[in-house]
């Protein structure tokens, strides 16, 4: 059987300390989430729906197969970015964290750290991790615990619930429709003492919810709840109206608790708003009584307790009830564990004993449901882990998913709702058990409550309480029997008055006052209700009575005083309380009769010399009926006196008496009849017998097919139990395929996608699996999987991939190279063995690494390096490299030319070696530690380029350098490991340029310097004035000092934008131009070359052509002059270019003729039908050898294009741009041709004649 909780807990060798809750922060709340069947999938939603930093702690408690290794922790830290760890013995819980319980074992927690124990696996019970788990998760952490109960068959979880609440704690429960398995989640809600019904995935923001409630996270409770007088006040009125139970006196620290537990899982700040909330749903006031009763209790709790009442207590019990019916009472049974405990305790005592008593256990509780399920016996097949495996056979038969109580046991134990503080108690009681009630009552009730006992035991009786209670001030009533166990006797009935049974009552809802009842400092007036037991002893005040009994109007027996034996007598089957049906044959008539009559006459009533059977003779009994006193609106009650009559009694002179005797007629007519009943219930009895005698037949047959039934119920638990972990174990091999299958899916991607040729093989040298991209190195197909890899061919040059394969199987050590492919692309070859273990190999990787554009980009930093090592040493520039410390370790052959020293000469020099004597431009010297490599290296910044004069060994001279250095970093690091300088030789630069500033201050033209001005947008605005020589100077008249630094436009306000344009042009692309400009505000033309000397500058070169271009002016006016002479001349003139025959100016007679064809060729316009120049063209008659004009050509030629006669003078002229051109004037002389023409005819005519 499994060790209890409790036991097994307090075994462990683990002593509390501060360290545990000192060193670590604690969980604001730890939760036990309880799954079996089918809650993987619940588990997976809920913590993929939780918070990773909400302060919590859960732990997860399954149904675990003991021959699987769990994969949870796998599965679980997919959905949840809190720690997910497997528990270990002693591991203290600390919060975002999940602890899950590893197979084989049961878990349980204290002081904030997990135990694991041993699962004890015995045939027919059944082990609950999660209700051992929940049991002492509640003892420990209080109402810090929460449950959380998923999907799973059976009913465990369902005594850990109750236990949960007991303490405190907060219950969430799978909803019914969301599980795949719904008998753990129906079986806790059950309970009725379920907060919260949800799917999973709703789960986490109502529980985060809740945990920050501030009835929950503050760390000390707060008095607001038990201040407020007036609410809870309003809150017992409320539940006292709808289920008649006063919760006044119970104890404050447990109803708060409840309250504001409630309260935090309403969402509910206040307990004003809560009064409203109770009002306005009524169904809260149903939960919050079922709150308040909340009853833990399970079979056979604290073992130790009925081992002692079995051993210590029950002997004397049982024994002094040898001749008479004995009679337990459990106080406060709840739903009947403890009751059918002690009637099972019993019975195996009266078995083992041989002995067999007339036992009547009554079992009461306040709750009615918990009194209806008791009495239906049917309990979840979970009590099998508290219930020993022989009294389960024996005493308990399976009934679907659950437990019912065997019949003899069910009648041996009566159950009633009964309220403890307010019903009447039962009498002649030898045995009371009362465990775990008292401590929630005020110590007044407790101290009424020991009154009722006290008064319902018999003398030695036995009171029975839980392991937290005692006795208190209450020590005349009982004597303690034993400490640990809390068992007491009985020192014999002590009468108090009246006022022992008096407590306050809480007012209606519309009554108000200003006292404290619920601390019990204020006494309220006694309302109408007056205690029945009051009542009953005014009125036996009056007289001694041998027997009393106090009955209503439905004739139910409300109270006993005395010994019934003789009298009265509790039949069988359902409890009834029913005088006539309880009292003796002889007695019934005359009682039910003289009851009736009192009540309808409120006279009392004397019946004398009734004579009752007693043992082997006759009694004679005096009975007298008498009202009680009654106020207004109190229910009547009669008391009904019996005493034996041992003289003749005497009259009454205040109430009625009557004789009771029956004459002898009747009675002997009495005795007839009886003897005929007798004989017929004699065959009645032997027709019975012969019943029985069957049914005990089919009884044993009945009992062999139940015992059948067991074992058949308890292979199907087992098969049961295996199959739910059989299904957590399909779930988790169902997840690690769905793994599996996306891994599967991934690798493929991953290969196909990668573009690396890989080939696994098995250890046979096999084919396993390969990538696409392998298929470029071996010619393989999806069919080649499985085949031998040397039956495959391969395209790799001047390599055996085979032999190399082989080398790395047999030796397991790793072989890169790199290969070509038959189609020149290069490969990175890398063989692996395929490791399974530590030095174990089953198999081989092969990978190809396409390689070509590496190698490619090899051949060309090779190439490069070659070309910048060419580069470095045939370099003009000087390079020099120093070391971290100044040192050169390196330098070009230009830097040895430029320095006029080897390399061996400068290796290791410093900058400080004093032959350097480099110098700055003024001649001072630079000290060694201000040389640029050393201040690159110091700063670890660029510096450069800087001008250095250092002495050249070999000119015996200083020369002059453009140095720049620049400080070489490591990766990640600031400071320089090495510095390089740069430099060039600028001597003659140097020298140029002083020459340069020699000639531009003694130039005569003029010469200015500018830099362009741009706005925002980048776009040219202004230029300003750097640097002008004298000679602008002179030629402007403006001074260097007035304008140097200053714009343009501030000089020469009105100059144009298309100026400012076009310099810029010349600043940003570096194209010169070379114009002609005339200044208004100087009055004078310049020739102006503008260029860049530098980026975004323009330097400008002026020439005063003044004088030159008033003398133009002056040609250009004679030159117009002779123009408008030569157009008023009739005849054809024009100017034609002697190189190109372009036409220049043609006359106002010309253009009558030819139109106006200037710049067109002359042959082209003038002449007809001509492809090229004339051939009588005579430009070169016109120039001498030496270009100088040879004087005027006269001619004369016929034009075929007009069809005249011209006399030509030709002449060579300059041009008004300086040219040579062809000056022709062209006189018409056609009429003087028509008449040389015809005078040469009449010439030849005369001749004829003559």
């Amino acid at each position: 059987m499994p060790k209890s909780t409790s036991s097994s807990m307090f075994k462990q060798d683990v002593p509390f300390n501060d360290a545990t809750s000192s060193t670590h922060s604690r969980p604001s709340l730890y939760v036990a989430v309880g799954a079996s069947a089918g809650g993987l999938e619940a588990i997976e939603s809920f913590f993929s729906g939780m918070a990773s930093d909400s302060g919590l702690a859960f732990v997860v408690i399954q149904h675990l197969s003991p021959d699987y290794k769990s994969l949870m922790v796998e599965i679980l830290s997919k959905k949840t970015e809190m720690k997910v760890n497997r528990a270990e013995d002693g591991m203290l819980v600390l919060p975002n964290n999940i602890y899950l319980i590893p197979p084989k074992k049961n878990l349980t927690i204290f002081h904030g750290k997990l135990l694991l124990n041993d699962q004890e696996h015995v045939r027919g019970i059944i082990n609950l991790p999660i209700d051992i788990f929940l049991r002492s998760l509640a003892e420990d952490q209080g109402e810090k615990a929460v449950a959380v109960i998923l999907s799973g068959s059976g009913s465990d979880g369902m005594r850990g619930v109750r236990v949960i609440k007991e303490f405190g704690g907060m219950v969430m429960v799978q909803s019914e429709d969301s599980a795949k398995f719904d008998s753990m989640p129906r079986a806790a809600v059950s309970t009725g003492l379920v907060d919260f019904v949800l799917p999973p995935d709703e789960m986490p923001k109502r529980l985060l919810s809740y945990a920050k409630h501030p009835f929950v996270i503050k760390a000390e409770r707060s008095e607001t709840v038990i201040s407020d007088e007036d609410a809870l006040t309003r809150i017992f009125a409320i539940l006292r109206e709808k289920f008649k139970v006063d919760f006044t006196y119970y104890k404050p620290s447990t109803v708060t608790r409840r309250i504001e537990r409630r309260m935090s899982i309403n969402r509910i700040d206040e307990i004003r708003e809560y009064v409203a909330y109770m009002q306005n749903y009524p169904a809260e006031a149903a939960t919050l009584f079922r709150e308040f009763l909340i009853g833990v209790t399970r079979f056979f709790r604290d073992r130790e307790v009925f081992d002692y009442v079995r051993r210590e207590c029950l002997p004397d019990v049982l024994d002094r009830a040898a001749n008479r019916e004995s009679r337990f009472w459990i106080a406060g049974c709840s739903t009947g564990e403890e009751a059918y405990s002690m009637a099972i305790l019993a019975k195996e005592y009266m078995l083992e004993s041989g002995i067999n008593r007339d036992l009547k256990i009554f079992a009461t509780d306040i709750d009615r449901n918990a009194v209806q399920f008791a009495a239906n016996g049917v309990y979840p097949e979970s009590i099998a882990a508290d219930i020993p495996e022989e009294l389960m056979a024996k005493y308990f038969y399976k009934k679907k998913d659950s437990y019912q109580i065997s019949r003899n046991i069910r009648e041996m134990v009566v159950f009633a709702q009964h309220n403890l503080i307010k019903d009447p108690p039962f009498t002649n009681i030898d045995l009371i058990s009362c465990r775990n009630l008292l401590i929630y009552l005020q110590p007044v009730l407790q101290r009424k409550v020991f009154e009722f006992f006290n008064f319902s035991l018999n003398l030695r009786g036995i009171l029975v309480l839980g392991t937290s209670e005692t006795i208190g001030d209450m020590g005349d009533y009982f004597e303690n029997l034993d400490h640990k166990c809390k068992v007491y006797r009985t020192k014999g009935r002590i009468k108090h008055g009246k006022d022992s049974s008096e407590l306050p009552q809480v007012p209606n809802l519309n009554y108000r006052e200003s006292g404290r009842p619920f601390t019990g400092a204020r006494r309220d007036p006694r309302s109408g209700e007056d205690r029945v037991l009051e009542r009953f002893i005014d009125a036996l005040s009056e007289d001694f009575i041998h027997l009393a009994v106090i009955v209503n109007e439905q004739m139910e027996v409300l109270h006993i005083i005395g010994n019934t034996e003789g009298y009265f007598k509790l039949p069988s089957g359902k409890l009834s309380t029913d005088i006539s049906k309880m009292a003796a044959k002889d007695l019934a008539i005359p009682l039910s009769t003289g009851i009736q009559k009192v009540f309808r006459k409120q006279e009392s009533l004397r019946f004398s010399n009734i004579r009752l059977r007693h043992q082997d003779g006759f009694k004679m009994v005096d009975l007298r009926i008498k009202p009680l006193p009654q106020k207004k609106g109190q229910e009547p009650l009669v008391a009904v006196f019996l005493n034996e009559v041992r003289k003749p009694a005497t009259s009454d002179s205040t109430q009625s008496v009557q004789t009771y005797d029956l004459s002898h007629e009747a009675e002997q007519r009495i005795n007839d009849l009886e003897q005929e009943l007798q004989f017929n219930r004699e065959n009645l009895q032997a027709t019975v017998e012969e019943l029985e005698t069957a049914n005990e037949e089919l009884q044993a047959t009945n009992e062999e097919l139940l015992a059948s039934n067991e074992e058949l119920q308890s292979t199907n638990e087992e098969l049961q139990s295996t199959n739910e972990e059989l299904y957590s174990v399909n779930s988790e091999y169902q997840s690690k395929i769905m793994e599996l299958s996306e891994l599967h899916n991934d690798v493929d991607n991953l290969l196909s996608a990668s573009q690396i040729g890989q080939l696994l093989l098995d250890e046979n040298m096999e084919i396993r699996r390969f990538s696409p991209k392998i298929t470029e190195i071996f010619k393989l197909l999806d069919g080649d999987v499985g085949r031998p890899l040397t039956h495959i061919s391969h395209n790799l040059e001047n390599v055996d991939p085979i032999r190399i394969i082989e080398e790395v199987h047999r030796h397991g050590n790793l072989e890169e190279l790199e290969v070509r492919a038959g189609n020149g692309q290069w490969h990175l070859m890398r063989v692996i063995p395929y490791a399974v273990g530590p030095k174990v190999f089953s198999g081989t990787l092969v990978s190809f690494v396409d390689i070509t554009k590496i190698k490619e980009a090899e051949d060309a930093l090779r190439a490069s390096e070659t070309k910048h090592r060419q580069l470095f040493e045939t370099m003009s520039q000087g390079v020099v490299y120093h070391s971290a410390d100044g040192a050169i370790i390196s330098t070009n052959p230009a830097a040895e030319q430029i320095l006029g020293l080897s390399l061996e000469q400068m290796l290791g020099k410093t900058s400080m070696d004093p032959r350097w004597k480099m110098i700055h431009e003024d001649g001072a010297e630079v000290p060694g530690t201000d040389h640029p490599a050393m201040i690159a290296l110091r700063t670890g910044q660029k510096l450069g380029p800087v001008i250095r004069g250092v002495f050249h060994p070999g000119k015996n001279t200083h020369i002059w350098l453009a140095i720049t250095a620049i400080p070489l970093f490591q990766p990640g690091e600031t400071t320089p490991f090495q510095v390089y300088a740069t430099f060039e030789d600028i001597t003659e630069k140097r020298k140029a340029e002083q020459d340069y500033q020699t000639l531009f201050k003694k130039m005569l033209n003029g010469f200015a310097v500018h830099e362009i001005i741009c706005d925002s947008l980048g776009n040219p605005i202004d230029y300003r004035f750097l640097a002008v020589n004298p000679a602008f100077e002179k030629m402007t008249g403006f001074k260097s000092d007035q304008i140097v630094g200053k714009s343009v436009l501030d000089v020469l306000p009105d100059t144009e934008k298309h100026w400012i344009e076009s310099y810029a042009h010349v600043a940003i692309t570096g194209e010169p131009i070379t114009f002609e400009n005339f200044t208004r505000e100087l009055d004078k033309h310049f020739l102006v070359s503008a260029f860049r000397p530098a980026p975004n500058q323009f330097a400008c070169i002026f020439a005063d052509i003044t004088d030159r271009k008033l003398a133009e002016e002056r040609a250009q006016a004679a030159h117009q002059r002779l123009m408008t002479v030569l157009d008023s001349i009739n005849a054809l003139i024009y100017v034609a270019d002697m190189q190109t025959h372009e036409i220049l100016f043609i006359n106002k007679y010309g253009r009558g003729d030819f139109g106006d064809v200037v710049g067109m060729n002359c042959w082209n316009v003038l002449q007809e039908d001509q492809s090229g120049p004339c051939d009588f063209c005579n430009n070169e008659k016109l120039l001498d050898a030496d270009g100088h004009p040879t004087g005027i050509h006269v001619w004369e030629y016929h034009n075929m294009k007009t069809g005249k006669w011209y006399s030509c003078f030709d002449r060579a002229i300059e041009w008004v741009d300086g040219r040579m051109v062809r000056l022709q004037s062209a006189f018409e002389i056609t009429e003087r041709k028509r008449l040389e023409g015809e005078q040469t005819k009449l010439i030849e005519g005369e001749g004829h004649v003559g």
